[in-house]
């Protein structure tokens, strides 16, 4: 145990070499590729190899840990040196230290406990803590240090230290370039957003987002509706929603969290009897928890990029559809199995022949009713707290009142209507394709993204929404183009 410890820390101290980015410029990444030649091709024996040494090291005579971390620290630091739209060091510096300080946390509390959510918090709080102190340290480097970035900085570190902390925990140790490299361009589209304007970062919707999203996964680890890795990404997409969104945002995706979470706890005994309980006593893991709020996360963040690039168009307006149908989806699908699965009528929805409870592709009309109920809370929900009833900057309440009480009508038949769909779709996946073909998280994803798309048809269809002018499609293409331009500067620096 003791050597993990120490062989974290040693990690660290190498991460820590980012922090002279500012001086080295050009050559940030200089450091680290000394070191990934050092691991790979010198060091092979002795204190410095034993140090570093990992499983499997000793067999290859090679530090294959050491080498991958520094080579994809290294990589990273190439694209601060690109000569469009480089890297912010400051993003370079948290995506460096969160790893390797979060495994420094995680492995000094494993010194006295195994206990997976005493060490996934270690490693998430002490990421954290180096992600903002990095980001704020290499900022006053380089002069650039403003107490106005300070709520940027930890809305990055937070997010690094969610994601890094959530790959860790269903990746290997040996995937730690992964993690690093992932964490580091979510960060630069992240701080990209910000410096557009698409996303506008204040201290109380910071503080507000971390208080919330946190306090709301531990209460649902507390009450078994989510292990530690799906408590970790729901935290990370409710923390997103607030920042990204905004608090209406939250209340749709939270209802999904909490009403979805209390369904599947509901009559759980009776269910597992009849076999059609969810797995793992309830608990949702990460891969549940992406299945049915994956689609909802990137529109959200696909939002923001609208903010930024065509912030006074009707796309905004219809990615927050998209957003608000595919919970409606998720809702409706979840409740609709757990209701439904309780009654003894269950039918094939393709052939409306009986079928044995727990059969997949099987519905019951009670599932149903209350599938299209929860996807009408939804609605409301969203009708209420999100910008669909005016422009994307006038959301919510004040937003119906600018275009009228009328509005809410199209908005509810949108969202409920993408929710039957999102439900639907997902029936008839389980009767043809899932089990032999794709998986239940697969279908899942297929489901809350078909919810999405409808509600960006029904919107129009029923006048909530209007398609986008020429220009604006324009528009999104340049942008979509300028961003595909600085991937393709960046594909070939990556580690392969």
């Amino acid at each position: 145990m003791r050597h993990r410890l120490r062989r974290a820390g040693a990690f660290a101290v190498v991460a820590s070499a980012v922090l002279a980015a500012p001086a080295l410029g050009p050559a940030a990444a200089a450091p680290f590729a000394v070191v990934a030649v050092l691991a790979a091709f010198v060091v092979d024996e002795g204190r410095f190899f034993e140090l570093f040494a990992r499983p499997g090291d000793h067999e290859d005579r090679r530090l294959n840990g050491l080498a991958g971390f520094a080579l994809a620290a290294t990589a990273l630091g190439v694209l601060t040196a690109l000569p469009q739209a480089p890297m912010p060091v400051t993003v370079y510096a948290a995506s460096v230290l969160t790893l390797a300080y979060g495994v420094l946390g995680r492995e000094f509390v494993r010194e006295s406990t195994s206990d997976e959510f005493a060490t996934t918090t270690a490693f998430t709080l002490t990421a954290f803590a180096a992600a903002t102190l990095g980001q704020a340290a290499v900022a006053v480097a380089a002069d650039s240090f403003a107490v106005a970035a300070l709520p940027t900085y930890v809305f990055l570190a937070a997010t690094a230290a969610l994601v890094a902390a959530l790959l860790r925990s269903v990746l290997f140790p040996r995937d730690d370039p992964i993690v690093v490299v992932s964490v580091g361009f979510l960060l630069w589209l992240l701080s990209a957003l910000v410096a557009a304007g698409g996303v506008v970062v204040t201290p109380t919707i910071v503080a507000a987002g971390l208080a919330f999203t946190v306090g709301l996964g531990v209460v649902s680890y507390v009450l078994e509706t989510a292990s530690v890795s799906g408590m970790l990404t729901g935290v990370l997409l409710g923390f997103a929603t607030v920042v990204l969104g905004g608090i209406g945002w939250f209340v749709v995706i939270i209802s999904f969290f909490a009403i979805g979470g209390l369904a599947a706890k509901f009559r759980f005994e009776e269910k597992d009897t009849r076999g059609v309980a969810e797995g793992n006593d309830g608990a949702r893991g990460a891969g549940n928890v992406l299945g049915n709020a994956g689609v909802a996360l990137c529109s959200v963040v696909v939002f923001a990029a609208a903010r930024a690039v065509v912030p006074d168009t009707t796309v905004p307006t219809l990615i927050a559809f998209a957003f608000a149908g595919s919970v409606a989806a998720a809702m409706a699908d979840t409740l609709s199995s757990e209701f439904g699965g309780l009654f003894d009528t269950p039918r094939l929805v393709t052939t409306l022949q009986p079928v044995d409870p727990g059969t997949d592709g099987a519905i019951t009309w009670q599932g149903e009713v209350a599938g299209v109920a929860g996807a009408g809370l939804v609605a409301v929900l969203a009708a209420l707290a999100m910008p669909l009833g005016g422009s994307a900057t006038t959301g919510g309440l004040a937003g119906l009142a600018a275009a009228g009480a009328p509005v809410a009508v199209p908005v509810a038949i949108a969202v409920t209507g993408a929710g039957f769909v999102g439900m639907t779709v997902d029936s008839l996946l389980g009767a043809t394709v899932e089990g032999d073909r794709i998986g239940n998280q697969a279908v899942n994803t297929l489901a809350t993204l078909s919810g999405a798309l409808a509600a960006v048809v029904l919107s129009v269809v029923a006048g909530a929404a209007a398609v986008p002018s020429p220009a604006t499609l324009g528009a999104l293409t340049d942008a979509l183009a300028s961003v595909a331009a600085i991937v393709f500067q960046a594909l070939p620096l990556l580690p392969t």
